[in-house]
């Protein structure tokens, strides 16, 4: 463990199970006070609700926010729980959706919902943090989960790949537009993490086994939560103090292969 983030205090959408609970509990490790923002404070896997563990095992402060990232309002909710335990200074925008859908089949109700989680919910997410930051004048870091799907594209899914495409660009404008507030801007690509809303939904994403997935990935294996912990970790540490606008790759070398390994 290390006092990286010993002065932060980080929001993390999403925060309560999945890659969510581990980037909350990675950045309490390494010193960060979290609010963790999601629909229900209960895990999807089980066990001790995000926050609680992070009070009881890394003796950090957390609180849980009742959060639907569609709404600014849930969002203004996040900022002021932030400011009483001294004020956002990372921004995690983890909270999305993924589906699978037959291109000429989708309809305007299928677009609308998931641009509003993985776009919208992103965009007004960082302008939210962002104010906050600039009122306090009050350097600080935002990280965005997009996909390597942005990169590689999927043809079965559309809709998912076009939010997750949105993410990387406006990840790249949101660095040039606050970089001279002290605020950096990266984003996420995970490829298949092994999760329990992945492992209820494997068939959902492209109907192929967890073996097929493990068999595309150069080094074998499938990615899990903490890979994407890790990753987070970095950008919002010093370590990453003069990256912005970078968008890492957390995929096991999938996007070097044809066809994305898909």
């Amino acid at each position: 463990m290390t006092d990286w983030l010993a002065d932060d205090v980080a929001i993390v959408t999403g925060g309560a199970s999945g890659n969510g609970r581990a980037i909350s509990l990675t950045l309490a490790e390494h010193g960060a006070n979290v609010v963790v923002a999601d629909l229900q404070p209960d895990p999807r896997e089980g066990g001790t609700p995000t926050h609680e563990k992070i009070r009881d095992e890394y003796d950090q402060e957390a609180e849980y926010v009742e959060c639907n990232v569609a709404s600014i309002e849930d969002f203004q909710k996040a900022v002021s729980t932030a400011d009483d335990l001294g004020g956002v200074s990372i921004m995690v925008n983890n909270a999305g959706i993924t589906q699978s859908d037959d291109f000429l089949e989708t309809t305007e109700e299928e677009f609308d919902q998931i641009m509003d989680i993985n776009v919208k919910g992103v965009f007004f997410g960082s302008q939210e943090a962002a104010k906050s930051m600039i009122d306090a004048d009050r350097s600080g870091t935002i990280v965005n989960m997009s996909s390597v799907t942005s990169f590689i594209g999927r043809g079965d899914g559309v809709r998912y790949t076009t939010s997750k495409g949105a993410v990387e660009s406006m990840t790249r404008a949101l660095a040039d537009r606050l970089g001279g507030s002290d605020i950096r801007v990266n984003s996420v690509h995970p490829s298949m993490i092994k999760t329990s809303m992945t492992d209820e939904d494997l068939d959902l994403i492209d109907n192929e086994s967890e073996e097929e997935h493990r068999q595309k990935t150069p080094l074998g294996r499938i990615g899990q939560p903490q890979d994407v912990a890790n990753t987070v970790l970095y950008l919002v540490s010093p370590l990453a103090s003069f990256i912005s606008g970078e968008a890492l790759t957390v995929d096991g070398g999938v996007t070097t292969t044809l066809g994305g390994g898909y």
